[in-house]
């Protein structure tokens, strides 16, 4: 029987090089397709139904308080008190299922569980009669997105190689900010159709009633997308590389709780949750267009749906960067930035300029979000990585009630211009300190981080 050569015996230079693009090209098609690519579907059909509501929320929530000369400050501050209460409860929910899909070693139930509480219960924000129940209703909303989040990042991290999880999770944000530029157009549509021309009129005070009717039936009608992204989860979906505790000790891997998560990684969560604190729920910024420069419905859908584009254009960019550079080099960046356009928001008096700081504000998205996404799970060991994504979503998300909170506030006493400015201070601070990380680290590439 003829003995076939060890691998790299025999075989010329030519070969051997053919042989590592050929898994490269492997490697990468994996980080493109399968569950990163129905994931990411499934985020664009979530978003979809989503971002038909959510920046035209502030307008609703306006429509739904009593008249008067401070309507717009009063709707600041339920757009904070809605936005912190929700993200909050999402932030506790994010560490516990991240936990619960290590122990059971599976992380699709979870996913599925999560992403169909909010499809059902989104929608009922067309019968909301108060802002409290706004409140309440985008609060059962969150309690899905916390159950399902930290799972659906482990199975990602899961189901591609190290080397090309920047681009994976880049993708990922890609295709869900994707949706979040379909459901404005889609929402467009309707407008038009519920209010024909009148839906380019706006004026800084509340809604009309034919307004609030039109918006009652965009909010019903979101019901449609999430059904398409339940059956892609049921359907398509697939776990990928976690076990079940029993079958983990009889292969003989060491107890998750034998491996600590690094220190560097704790360091980290702390600074991302400090540039939580100055990191204000994106519908401010859509309020302000309404309030200072008297935007209407259909402008409101348009800045959104800029702002949305923005984030796409860059998300591929900043993942594929950080793959080859290292992941903080990159967030740092995205951080700067946003500390830039937040003093510009607070300064910008001409709406020109301010939908020109919205659409660079994308940037920002595009460096960080999928990025340090995937920095969590360079430092995770594969068994640890739903907690790794619980204790990260979980520190950012519990900043967002005192962040949206504090900014409604801030707004509410001294106006736009100082909560702006707030919102920069506190992230120039937060990138400063991960300068000092990176520095300490010396400039480890990411792809060695937690290894």
């Amino acid at each position: 029987m003829e003995r076939q050569p060890r691998e790299g015996i025999g075989r010329s230079p030519t070969d051997a090089a053919g042989a590592g693009t050929e898994r490269r090209l492997a490697a990468w098609r994996q980080a493109v397709t399968g569950n990163v690519l129905n994931l990411g579907l499934v985020s664009l059909f979530t978003d979809l139904s989503s971002e038909m509501m959510n920046p035209l929320l502030p307008v609703f929530i306006s429509g739904l308080l009593a008249p008067g000369p401070d309507v717009a400050a009063r709707t600041a501050l339920f757009v904070g008190l809605l936005e912190g209460i929700a993200e909050t409860t999402s932030s506790l929910l994010k560490i516990a299922a991240g936990s619960w899909s290590d122990r059971l070693g599976r992380r699709k139930t979870l996913v599925a569980f999560g992403y169909g509480f909010s499809s059902l219960c989104r929608p009922l924000m067309a019968i909301a009669q108060s802002a409290w129940h706004a409140v309440a209703l985008k609060f059962l909303d969150r309690v899905g997105k916390g159950i399902r989040t930290s799972p659906r990042d482990a199975l990602i991290g899961d189901s591609v190689a190290a080397e090309h999880r920047g681009l994976a999770f880049s993708l990922h944000r890609a295709m869900d900010h994707t949706g979040a530029i379909v459901g404005p157009l889609a929402a467009l549509a309707l407008l038009q159709l519920l209010l024909g021309r009148t839906m380019w009129h706006g004026s800084a005070s509340v809604p009309t009633p034919a307004e609030m009717r039109a918006l009652r039936w965009l909010f019903a009608l979101a019901l449609f997308p999430g059904v398409g992204a339940m059956a892609v989860i049921l359907w398509r979906v697939r776990e990928a590389g976690a076990r079940a505790p029993a079958a983990r000790a009889e292969a003989g891997a060491a107890p998750a709780a034998a491996r600590p998560l690094p220190g560097r990684f704790r360091a980290f969560v702390g600074i991302a949750a400090l540039f939580a604190l100055g990191n204000s729920s994106d519908l401010f910024i859509v309020f302000l267009g309404r309030a200072r420069f008297g935007f209407s419905l259909v402008h409101l859908v348009g800045l959104w749906i800029a702002l949305h584009v923005a984030k796409v254009a860059f998300s591929l960019p900043g993942g594929i960067i950080s793959d080859r550079v290292g992941r903080r080099p990159v967030i740092v960046a995205g951080w700067l930035v946003y500390a830039a356009i937040y003093l510009g928001l607070a300064a910008t008096r001409t709406a020109h300029g301010f939908v020109a700081l919205v659409i660079a504000y994308g940037f920002y998205h595009g460096m960080t979000e999928g990025v340090e996404k995937a920095l969590v799970a360079d430092f995770a060991p594969p068994e640890r990585r739903g907690t790794a994504f619980g204790i990260y979503h979980g520190a950012v998300g519990l900043a967002a009630l005192p962040a949206s909170l504090l900014f409604g506030v801030v707004w509410r006493l001294y106006g736009p211009a100082l909560a702006f400015g707030l919102g920069a201070t506190l992230a120039a601070v937060a990138t400063l300190l991960l300068v000092l990380l990176l520095v300490s680290a010396g400039g480890v590439p990411a792809s060695e981080d937690g290894r």
